[in-house]
C-alpha cells in the first residue's frame, strides 16, 4: 500500500489559496482515477483505491497545515506505511510558479506541513512540490501563501494540475523520472519521446 497526501488548510475560506495546491491535486487524482469516496479518518479526508497497481490511501489532513503530521501519522501507523512508500504533494515558495519537482527526503525549508510531518515521522518520504512562487519579500510570505491565487496562475494552474492527475499512477508504479517525464510531455505534447535505447 502507498500513501498519498495532499496537504492544505480545511474550510471554505482557504479552499482556492495557494497553500491549498495540495488539497487541489488530491482531489484532482480523486476524480481522474474513481478512488473510493471520502470518508473522515485519522483526523483527515481518506479514500483508497488503486493507482499504478498498487493499493493506494489518498489523504488530506484537516489538522490545518501546522499539525498536518498527526493525521499522516496516524495512516501511515495504522496501515504500517514505511516513509519512502509515502508521497506528499505541497506548496513550494522556492519554485517559480507552475513548475514541478519530485524528491525524496530533504528539510522542511519553512513549511510548517512538512515540518509537522517530518518531526513525527521523519524525512525520507517523497514530495512533489509545485512551485507558487515567492512575494519577493520574507515577511509577506505568510499572507501570501494564504492568498487565492491569482488571474495570471490560471493560466499555468489548471494544465498543471491536470497534468499531475493524469500520470499520477506512473509515479506510483515507475517512480520520479517516468512521472516528470510524462508530466512534460503532457504539457508540451509536440516534444517527442526518446528512441529506445537512446
Amino acid at each position: 500500500m502507498r500513501l498519498i497526501v495532499g496537504l492544505g488548510n480545511p474550510g471554505a475560506r482557504y479552499e482556492r489559496t495557494r497553500h491549498n495546491v495540495g488539497f487541489v491535486a488530491a482531489d484532482a487524482i480523486h476524480r481522474r482515477h474513481g478512488l473510493g469516496p471520502w470518508r473522515a479518518k485519522f483526523q483527515g479526508l481518506l479514500a483508497e483505491g488503486a493507482l499504478g497497481g498498487a493499493r493506494v490511501s489518498l489523504l488530506k489532513p484537516q489538522t490545518f497545515m501546522n499539525a498536518s503530521g498527526e493525521s499522516v501519522a496516524e495512516a501511515a501507523r495504522f496501515y504500517k506505511i514505511a516513509l519512502a512508500e509515502t508521497v506528499v504533494i505541497h506548496d513550494d515558495i522556492d519554485l517559480d510558479p507552475g513548475k514541478l519537482r519530485v524528491k525524496q527526503g530533504g528539510g522542511a525549508a519553512g513549511h510548517n506541513g512538512l515540518r509537522s510531518i517530518d518531526a513525527l515521522l521523519g524525512e525520507d518520504y517523497w514530495r512533489v512540490r509545485i512551485g507558487i512562487g515567492h512575494p519577493g519579500i520574507k515577511e509577506l510570505v505568510e499572507p501570501y501563501v494564504l492568498q487565492n491565487f491569482s488571474v495570471e496562475d490560471r493560466d499555468w494552474l489548471p494544465p498543471l494540475i491536470d497534468a499531475i492527475a493524469e500520470a499520477f499512477p506512473i509515479l506510483v508504479a515507475d517512480g520520479a523520472a517516468a512521472f516528470t517525464t510524462k508530466i512534460a510531455l503532457i504539457l508540451k505534447p509536440n516534444r517527442k519521446e526518446p528512441a529506445a535505447g537512446t
